[in-house]
């Protein structure tokens, strides 16, 4: 007996892609990775190459999956090779680092529209009709947000004469950690989950930045940053630290390690001896303690034995620190306390 069901029809959920991409690239996609190439003037091998660095899916040479707006920034990022703002020896890892940041952005930007595109009657229909209203104005802001970041980095980099002619630079390096995190998190469901970690990322962060300090990257459970004046990043410690013993205060128990010397800064990270003495601190600290290293101690009472008005310093008798033969080691805390 013949099958008699109806043929299917086109994909719905693949004519609303259709159109978000061809909303988003500015036109339906018409042309194959290997005209991209020729027309922006640009090898093919190196298209495909910072193609792949972007974090974007394999084509084939037949495929039609690219626009004019493809060709536009295929030169574009010719031009910043042969300015020398790309670098051979850098091009990989700042490509690497736009499309890694870039697609965490794009991901978490499409999951908020869908979220609020299900609310409707036609999730499809809601999507397309967010993406042309909303999307110019998150392109918009992100825009500003950008240029406002670079203004402020100006001014560190400005600021800190040494890392005009240099990568390394001396900073005061930060972990701040949620204590008893997995203990916490098996308690709590998905949501519940998230809106806690993102009020310790807010709240840290609020107060880094008030601080002059930059938040460098987050990691689960835990929130590193930098400042130029080790007074401050003791400062911003403590005052976290005290919001965890608050028990009527939301903010989760936290400890801290700091750590004062040169730094190696690139593409946004920090690297180094410094950065690797404040992690191995953090993790020697207690719950609701801050330690520091020599760097920070010495930064701190080269004027005065007594350092800072308003904290006590003890010195600890040992902390072990794989990677460290002897890493000394100061805890830090309000005179009050």
């Amino acid at each position: 007996m013949a099958d008699e069901r109806e043929p299917e029809g086109p994909d719905v959920g693949d004519d609303i892609a259709g159109a978000m991409e061809a909303f988003l690239l500015g036109e339906e996609p018409s042309l194959t990775r290997v005209q991209v190439a020729e027309r922006a003037g640009v090898p093919l091998e190196l298209a495909v190459q910072l193609w792949h660095q972007l974090g974007f899916p394999h084509r084939s040479d037949d495929d039609v999956a690219f626009a004019e707006s493809d060709v536009e920034a295929l030169r574009l990022t010719s031009d910043l090779v042969r300015l020398g703002i790309l670098p051979p020896e850098s091009q990989a890892a700042l490509v690497r680092t736009w499309g890694r940041s870039y697609a965490r952005l794009a991901e978490w930007q499409t999951t908020l529209l869908a979220g609020v595109a299900t609310e409707g009657g036609d999730p499809a229909t809601a999507l397309t009709e967010l993406a042309s209203d909303v999307l110019p104005r998150v392109e918009a802001l992100q825009t500003y947000v950008w240029r406002r970041h670079l203004a402020s980095a100006a001014q560190h980099l400005l600021e800190d004469h040494s890392s005009l002619s240099s990568a390394e630079t001396r900073l005061a390096v930060c972990f701040v950690d949620i204590v008893g995190y997995t203990t916490r998190s098996r308690s709590l469901d998905g949501a519940e989950l998230v809106e806690w970690v993102d009020r310790f990322e807010h709240d840290t962060t609020a107060q880094v930045v008030d601080h002059g300090g930059q938040v460098i990257k987050t990691i689960g459970d835990e929130v590193l940053f930098t400042v130029a004046d080790p007074a401050a990043a003791v400062e911003i410690a403590l005052t976290l630290a005290a919001r965890g013993d608050d028990a009527d205060d939301p903010f989760p128990a936290v400890r801290a390690g700091i750590a004062h010397g040169a730094v190696v800064r690139r593409l946004g990270d920090v690297f180094g001896s410094t950065v690797n003495a404040a992690s191995r601190l953090t993790s020697a600290a207690r719950p609701g303690t801050v330690l520091v290293d020599a760097g920070v101690h010495e930064a701190l009472t080269a004027d005065d034995p007594d350092g800072e008005p308003g904290w006590r310093w003890r010195r600890l008798r040992r902390v072990s620190a794989k990677g460290f033969d002897h890493l000394q080691a100061w805890r830090v805390r309000a005179a009050k306390s």
